[in-house]
This record gives structure tokens, sequence and C-alpha cells, in this order.
């Protein structure tokens, strides 16, 4: 099957970030750019993109397209479906680039123009086929983010616009079409706002940069990532809705807030029209409803954040190591030794309502890792070039386990000598077993990645455990393997 074709004119960060999108969603990418390091260029976006996008989907992406360069615009349109331009904002430039690549595109061709300012109008003012031309303004990285907004004129027929939606929308994006034309569109006049008002805060000494940022990554950023503005605004009414908020809050708008100080009159006809489109998006969900799918939506995108340890992500990991306090062995280690103790999170339940397959597995990785630690295998010993690999994973799910439940991991050790280090792990809600999980470590030279001896302390401390575990009793269901039983 012969791949879409799509021509990128201006190689820039955004250039290269539509021709990744394209690419990994595998059409073929013909690119024009007389700045001689535009491959280079190209090749560490994509780079980028490749390690990101597809993690993304949970399916294999199609085929990754071909990528050429090419010398001239007329030869990188040639047989293109979607051409996109990339070029420095300034309308002469862009109007004699439509001329040229109008010269020699297919004439069904689409041109979108990823200008953050100008108006479709103002760009086709000396085309020669206006209804070619489109914008299609995107937000960098341009292969991750996914809002792309889409602004035509009258000029732009129906069923280019529509070719054009499906275009976009095959490539994972989400087209945003305007109704009418204005400067800047519409997100970025959101932007905007705030940035001049975040400027005014730095000028009068009120705020820092960092400060500034700190108030939108720890706070309503995060909030807006996944309602949006009006969405949050109506959690923020309570069960009387967006109306209630508006009559609580809209007189603030008169107050001295803000430098920008030109709002609407909140009349009733403008106050009847938030409220009435309000319902049309979310009307159909309970306030509890919305609060439950925020409070979700808000337990993904922080936990994402803590695994990069960014963000607000790094004060959760900060706080997570002040209330775990430095891991230590028991005085007594005669009992089984509790690795794991924490609440199921929201994001780890799957379709059926329990905890998902892979969590199991990351529990008991979780409850070896802290065993590791407590026997003296830690950060500062793994510098030194030694550490343990898992050599084999055996795990049993014997109950249902469910978001918000405290579970309990507690691990005794059937094995500690020599290069190896036999763990079994047991799984509670209380009282109620709910998963077993037994795992052989192998200590490895971080260097020549093969078995090696631990250092002596750890070989010391390890079997001072596994000794005093010796007398407990072996636990049910250790050294088993999957199989019918008998």
């Amino acid at each position: 099957m012969t791949a879409r074709r799509a021509a990128i004119v201006g190689g820039g960060v955004i250039g290269g970030g539509w021709a990744a999108r394209f690419l990994l969603m595998g059409w073929d990418v013909r690119i024009f750019d007389p700045d001689p390091e535009a491959a280079r260029k190209i090749g560490e976006v994509l780079a980028n993109a490749r390690r990101s996008l597809p993690g993304l989907s949970d399916v294999a992406l199609p085929p990754e397209g071909a990528l050429t360069f090419h010398e001239t615009m007329s030869e990188a349109v040639e047989g293109a479906e979607w051409i996109q331009e990339s070029v420095p904002e300034r309308l002469e430039l862009k109007r004699k680039v439509y001329q040229t690549l109008q010269e020699h595109c297919d004439a069904d061709a689409i041109i979108g123009s990823s200008t953050s300012g100008f108006k479709p109008s103002e760009l086709q003012g000396c085309a020669t086929r206006p209804g070619q031309i489109v914008v299609t303004h995107p937000f960098n990285p341009v292969y991750l983010l996914p809002l792309v907004e889409l602004v035509t004129t009258d000029k732009n027929a129906g069923e280019t616009v529509a070719r054009a939606k499906d275009i976009l929308t095959g490539i994972g994006m989400h087209p945003l079409h305007l109704r009418a034309e204005i400067d800047a569109h519409i997100a970025d006049r959101f932007l905007e706002a705030v940035w001049r008002e975040a400027l005014w805060l730095i000028k009068d000494g009120i705020a820092t940069t960092e400060e500034i940022d700190d108030a939108i990554r720890y706070g309503f950023g995060l909030r807006w990532a996944q309602m949006g503005l009006f969405e949050t605004y109506r959690i923020a009414g309570g069960e009387a809705g967006m109306r209630h908020f508006i009559e609580q809050f809209g007189p603030c708008l008169s107050w001295p807030w803000t430098k920008l100080m030109d709002v609407p009159e909140l009349t009733d006809a403008l106050i009847d029209q938030i409220a009435d489109q309000s319902d049309a998006q979310s009307g159909q969900f309970s306030i509890r409803e919305l609060e439950r799918t925020r409070d979700n939506n808000l337990v993904t995108i922080l936990r994402g954040l803590k695994a990069q340890d960014w963000g607000a992500g790094k004060l959760l990991n900060a706080q997570d190591r002040r209330v775990a306090g430095v891991p230590t062995l028991p005085d007594d280690i005669s009992q089984p030794i509790v690795t794991v103790e924490r609440a199921v999170p929201l994001d780890w339940t799957d379709y059926n309502g329990h905890m998902n397959e892979a969590r199991y597995l990351q529990v008991f990785g979780d409850a070896t890792d802290r065993m590791m630690i407590l026997v003296g295998c830690d950060a500062d010993y793994i510098s030194t070039g030694g550490s343990y690999f898992t050599a084999e994973t055996h795990i049993r799910h014997l109950d249902e386990v469910h978001a918000g439940a405290v579970i309990r991991v507690e691990t005794q050790v059937l094995l500690g000598e020599g290069k190896k280090m036999h763990l079994f792990h047991r799984m509670f809600e209380g009282d109620r077993e709910l998963a077993t999980g037994e795992h052989m470590l192998i200590h490895v030279s971080l260097e020549t990645r093969r078995a090696s001896e631990p250092a002596p302390h750890l070989a010391e401390t390890l079997d001072r455990v596994a000794a005093a575990h010796v007398a407990l009793p072996r636990p049910e269901g250790a050294g088993k393997a999957v199989g019918v039983k008998g």
C-alpha cells in the first residue's frame, strides 16, 4: 500500500514536530529548509519523538514513513496531499512561499500554516488558489500535544475543511475549528493574557518567575490540564453548577484583581449563554461524578509527574521520603519483614474494577527493592558496581484488590547465601491475604553484567536475616509452578 505524502516547508522546532507527527503516523515526509543544519535538527527532534510518541499508544503505530530532504520547494511538494508551512512569522514571506507552492503543488493539496498570529484571510490575500490555504496552528511539541487550531474562511470549500479535519484526526490530533477569524486564534489569546499579567507581577515586585511558575504548575495548571476552564469552574459552583459560580464570583470582574480590566459586563443574557453552554458541555454528569473524574485525572497526572521527579511530582516524592524516613532493618528480624505499606492508587485498577495484573508485579518489585536496601544493596552500593537482578518470578493472585485499599507486604527470606537471594512476599489488606510473589535474585557485577559475589557486609547482613527466617514455616505456595491442582 502506497504511503500518503506530506511536505514540510520550514524545518524549525514546529516544522520538525510536524514532520515527526506525520512520519510516525505512517506518512512519507518531504522537507524543504535552506538551513544547512536542517537534517541534523530535524533528526534530533525525530529522535525525541520516536522515544516518546509511541508510548502514548497501547497498540502498534503504523510502519514509519520515509523521510527525505529536498533542495527546492517545487521538488518537496511533488505529489504531496498535505503541505505544512512553518516559515518565520512575516506575512510577505509567507505569501511569497504560497505563490511558489501553488505553482508546483497539486491543486487539491491542502496548505496548512503553523502561524500563531495571522488570520487565514491575510494569508490567502495574494494566493492563486486561496481556497487551498488554511491555518493549522499547533502547540509544541507537535508530536505529543494533540491540539491544532483550524481556522478557515468562506473561500475554503466545505469539502476542503472536512478533509483537513479528517487528515488531522487521522494523525492523532484534535482539530479545533474556529467559527470566525480572530487575531492569535483562541489558545494564544489565553496565553497572552496570562503572560501580560505575569509581566506586571514581576515588574511590580509581587512575584518572581519561579513563584509564578509554581502558582501554575502546583495549582490551576493541573486542573486546566484535564478539564479546562469552564468545567473546572462548574465544579467550583457546587451542586448549583455554573450559574451559581457566576453569581458568587462574577462581581470580582469589577474588582482590581488584574491589570487587564477591560472585561465584558455580566448581563443576564451573557450569564444565560455561559450557563446553557456549560449545561450542554457537562450537564449529563452530577457534581460528584465530575469531582471523581477530576480526582482520577489529577491522580494520573500527578503520578506521571512523580515518575519524572518534576514539578508537583517532585514535591510528592519529597513528601514520601519525609514520611517513610530512613529504611532500616527492624530490631526483631525473626518474623517476616514489612517491605511495603501503601494505598492502592486510583489509576491502578482495570476494566474489572480491581488492581491490574502488572501492578501486583510492581508491588512485589517494590518489596524486593526495599529488601535489597534493608540488607545493604542501596544506591551507594549500586554505584560501586554491584546489584541484584531478578532471575525468576512467580505470582499467585488469591483475592481481589480495589482502589483505596491499604495493602501490606510481608517478606520472608527463604535463601540468602552466595550470589542468591530467594524472597517470598505475601500481600495483605488487614488479615486478608491477597497475593504472593516469589522471587529469585542473583547478585551481578554491573561492569560485566554477570553473576558475582556480593560485598562481605551485604552478604553478612543477608545471611543474618536468612538465618533468622529459617525457623519460620515454609509459606504456602513457595516453590510451586503454574498448573492444574490435583
